[in-house]
């Protein structure tokens, strides 16, 4: 009986694929950032990371808020993104049925930051309160 050593490439190569996918996603809690520039909101960490242009954020109801308290932002169904215990980043729907793009991994100090764009952020930064102020003196 032969053993084809090429049939097993493509199952060596989805596994491979698969661990690349779970360690990159496992490392998103301690390489989360987020930069307030001019041009706007860089997003970075993980696969979710992006910019959000100045224009499209509404700097006026962005708040800082503890999800325990809020239940109508708490995330809910998850349609793109990583859930794990404690992290929780790409898209999902909130409770209240709005469309929400989330880096949390502390839901006791989120930062909730609609836009224009049909969606809204909610993040946990470092020092909530500085980048409250660091978006708002952009």
């Amino acid at each position: 009986m032969r053993v084809c050593c090429g049939c097993w490439s493509p199952t060596i190569v989805i596994l491979l694929t698969v661990l690349v996918v779970v360690v990159f996603s496992l490392m998103g809690p301690r390489t989360a950032r987020f930069e307030v520039a001019h041009e706007g909101l860089r997003l970075r960490g993980d696969w979710y990371g992006r910019l959000i242009p100045a224009h499209a954020l509404q700097v006026d109801g962005a708040r800082r808020l503890d999800l325990e308290h809020e239940p109508d932002l708490r995330p809910g169904r998850r349609t793109w993104g990583t859930g794990l215990p404690g992290y929780q980043a790409g898209w999902f729907r909130l409770a209240n049925g709005e469309r929400a793009l989330l880096y949390l991994t502390d839901r006791s100090k989120a930062v909730y930051v609609p836009t224009s764009e049909g969606y809204s952020l909610l993040l946990s930064p470092e020092d909530p309160d500085g980048f409250l102020k660091a978006l708002r003196a952009r």
